[in-house]
């Protein structure tokens, strides 16, 4: 068991690297190193290890037999996975937190879709997205639900990072801007029936880049 003090240590740690993994700074398959991560933040491996443990549980690193801890690969199939359990896990969270939202939360998602939709890199509209989903979801109050679709997000994060071309090219959000007229017109169900489809293209279509298509890629978006 770790103490307080690791345990704090382990959180900054298993942060730090999700957002190296999720951005594509640590490749799929880069091994991680104990000693040079401890060495690093200037700690013990007892905190690097639960940081490690961590990232396996939100599925961004696998622990191999005689390998040790690498950052996590995927295929397809994990994508339209990770898909699926988005779909149910948000339509779920967005029916509960329906009658909590408030015009002056709307509003935020308004504007973090607008800011998406303006986004000048991956980055930025990645960011804008999440707040996005996080805004209209989290006044459902279910802490385990929320972990869970977070852990989603990082996960679909990555995928997107590992996989999208250098060229950026914003486009604007429909499917968000459905989602909110609906929530504000009270038909929540509605509204979480666009969400469920939006969340479920991941992964359906074909990704291309400046050479052409490239096998075995695919888009990531939602």
């Amino acid at each position: 068991m770790t103490n307080r003090n690791e345990d704090t240590i382990a959180t900054r740690i298993s942060r730090i690297l999700a957002d190296r993994i999720v951005t594509g700074v640590m490749e799929p398959g880069t091994k991680l190193r104990q000693g040079h991560i401890a060495e690093e933040f200037g700690t013990s491996h007892v905190p690097v290890r639960e940081a490690f443990r961590r990232l396996e549980a939100q599925g961004l690193a696998v622990s191999e037999p005689r390998r040790g801890v690498r950052v996590a690969s995927f295929s397809l199939k994990e994508v339209r996975e990770v898909a699926e359990m988005r779909a149910v896990l948000e339509a779920l969270a967005l029916r509960h937190a329906a009658p909590h939202l408030t015009p002056s939360i709307l509003n935020e998602a308004e504007k973090a879709t607008t800011e998406a939709d303006n986004a000048r890199d991956l980055r930025s509209w990645e960011e804008a997205n999440r707040r996005f989903h996080r805004l209209i979801l989290t006044p459902c109050a279910m802490p385990r639900l929320l972990a869970a679709i977070d852990d989603l997000h990082a996960v679909s994060a990555h995928f997107l990072f590992a996989t999208w071309p250098s060229n950026w090219e914003a486009k604007p959000d429909h499917d968000h801007r459905s989602i909110l007229a609906f929530l504000r017109q009270g038909k929540t169900e509605n509204a979480a029936a666009v969400l469920g489809r939006h969340v479920q293209r991941i992964g359906q279509k074909p990704m291309k880049n400046t050479s052409g298509s490239l096998p075995g890629t695919f888009a990531i978006v939602g």
